[in-house]
């Protein structure tokens, strides 16, 4: 157990080497999960911490694996906006529809914390414009709410 803390302690740091190391050495922790039901790679991407991404991303995991609230890596990063590890995860195949719990994807992340970078990738590569959260919006409709003028002209 203390083990397998240490290990995500290691991705919340941003420690590439240790993490590699770790993983050369009990490979099953790839596979292990944290409290909130997050996998290494969901917390690695949500830290933003790319270099780390990139050790995950190198032992094949399925990219798309969700937390214990629905969200995946990609959604993760869109909701903190960290367009490189963004990036990283669409060229290796990350959905960029998926769905949560609430219906939210990552368009709707990005459009509501107004990551304009992460709203242009998405929709480069195929993001629904038109998927709904729970509460009926689109990733438009957060953009008009928080006022982002930008991305309501991207988005329209």
């Amino acid at each position: 157990m203390e083990e397998k803390k240490e290990f995500f302690n290691d991705i919340r740091n941003g420690d590439a080497n240790t993490v590699a190391q770790k993983l050369k050495a009990k490979p099953s922790l790839i596979n292990a999960k944290d409290e909130r039901g997050s996998t290494p790679l969901i917390l690695a991407a949500y830290y933003g911490h790319l270099a780390v991404v990139e050790v995950l991303l190198s032992k094949n995991i399925p990219i798309d694996v969700k937390d214990g609230t629905g969200n995946t890596a990609l959604m993760g990063v869109c909701f903190k906006g960290y367009t490189e590890v963004a990036k990283l995860l669409i060229d290796k195949g990350a959905d960029v529809n998926q769905t949560n719990s609430m219906g939210g994807t990552c368009l709707i992340y990005a459009a509501t914390f107004n990551h304009i970078a992460i709203v242009k990738l998405l929709l480069a590569n195929g993001a629904n414009k038109n998927a709904k959260d729970a509460r009926g919006h689109t990733a438009l409709d957060h953009a008009r709410m928080q006022g982002a003028t930008e991305l309501v002209n991207l988005l329209q």
